[in-house]
């Protein structure tokens, strides 16, 4: 972090074929609302691949494809009000050519009251199918660096499948509480250059742009294509694993109440609710989750992210515990302990009975299911300190089981 001018880390995120790790920073200053975005490369033993500038820092940045991440750039526009860009960045320094883009803005959106776009997230949408034959994926062979360099120079899209741009906003308050969502259909990285307009379709323009002036914030700014207020500060959100549905973690107003100023939003409650929103439908769907809880004001809440596999739903909290729910029955199964706040909670994509907790307390723990723990062979551990900490939990069928009291009783060091 000395290296890049960071204060700290606060977002980590691995693109599709694990092979480059986007890194989310913020720069030092007390009261600086700029960041940036590290992408280091894997293969290369963590070669720093190139810095994006991020503000705010809490946009974090997310991946598009497997070579391109998305960030954000807030523009002052006047009092409380703002424009939000989102660009759309290759994950290299362009070095054989300076004709070459490395940069494209996909985005602005205007921001009142103090708001902006914060919390980026990309979902795939359902694959269209063609006399029955799902369309391919994108191919994820990483030969080269060059390969998404070469499709976006061609005829050929960026991506083939549409996507959903996914973020948080307000409307009434500088707070966030509502999800947005911008479809994104397939493009073009670098747009073929077009032949300049002939004089006489110049002066047609021109005459239709008479006929009706047009709205100059319609000109000027993207619609946003659906809002979802969550009547709460929403302080996590995350994608299940077919990017069907999204978690939220929100922490709730009180209900009827009347948002006198922009500057001073509703108090938040100290419980943490997660809502469910279908992205086919928009709605929101499922059961309620909550458990865990938070303790700090509206300016001084923590981020507190949430992982999402086929079978659970896990996140942090800030009572020092990291907490464990079915994803179907909505029943909490376990919570799991640490000594501060738990941050950032994360599933292994490839074993859902891996849990990973982060943790103010200086701590990654490490959980796993009884029966993994068994079968590996690895044997309770009293201390956390000497390794990362590892735990387990009672496994069957029907998924994990809590202790008698729905507690952690079922867990174990290993």
């Amino acid at each position: 972090m000395r290296d890049l001018c960071w204060n700290y880390t606060q977002f980590s995120q691995f693109n599709e074929s694990d092979t480059l790790l986007l890194v989310s920073g913020v720069h030092f200053g007390a009261n600086t609302a700029s960041g940036e975005i590290a992408v280091f490369n894997l293969q290369e033993e963590f070669v720093l691949q190139c810095r994006v500038l991020n503000k705010p820092y809490d946009i974090f940045g997310t991946w598009y494809t497997d070579h391109y991440l998305l960030s954000g750039k807030l523009h002052f526009l006047g009092q409380m009000l703002s424009c939000s860009a989102v660009w759309l960045n290759k994950a290299w320094q362009e070095c054989e050519s300076e004709k070459k883009p490395i940069v494209k803005q996909l985005f602005k959106f205007f921001n009142k009251n103090a708001s902006s776009v914060r919390t980026i997230l990309v979902a795939n949408c359902e694959q269209p199918q063609v006399d029955g034959t799902p369309a391919p994926e994108p191919s994820s062979s990483l030969e080269d660096d060059d390969t998404d360099e070469d499709s976006a120079d061609n005829d050929d899209p960026l991506d083939p499948r549409e996507k959903l741009l996914i973020f948080t906003t307000g409307s009434l308050t500088y707070a966030p509480h509502q999800v947005g969502f911008k479809r994104i259909k397939p493009f073009r990285f670098a747009e073929p250059e077009k032949e300049p307009p002939t004089l006489l379709q110049r002066l047609a323009e021109q005459q239709e742009a008479r006929r009706e002036p047009p709205d100059p914030l319609e000109q000027a700014f993207d619609d946003v294509d659906h809002l979802v207020d969550m009547h709460g500060h929403i302080i996590g959100m995350g994608l299940s694993p077919d990017h069907r549905y999204l978690y939220i973690n929100s922490r709730p107003w009180p209900q009827n109440y009347a948002i006198e100023h922009a500057l001073s939003p509703p108090p938040i409650a100290q419980e943490i609710d997660i809502h469910v929103i279908d992205l086919t439908t928009m709605k929101e769907a499922g059961n309620l989750l909550r458990s865990h809880r938070a303790y700090t004001p509206n300016d001084e809440c923590f981020f507190i992210f949430l992982d999402v596999s086929e079978k659970y739903v896990a996140s942090g909290a800030e009572d020092k515990k990291g907490y464990l729910w079915d994803r179907h029955y909505a029943v909490c199964l376990a919570k799991l302990p640490h000594d501060d706040v738990v941050n950032a909670v994360a599933f292994n994509p490839k074993d859902p009975e891996m849990l990973v907790t982060a943790s103010d307390d200086f701590t990654l723990k490490v959980w796993r299911s009884r029966a993994q723990a068994r079968a590996l062979g690895l044997a309770p551990k009293v201390s956390m300190e000497k390794t990362v900490g590892s735990s387990s939990v009672d496994a069957s069928k029907s998924g994990f089981r809590p202790g008698p009291s729905g507690t952690s009783k079922g867990w174990q060091s290993v």
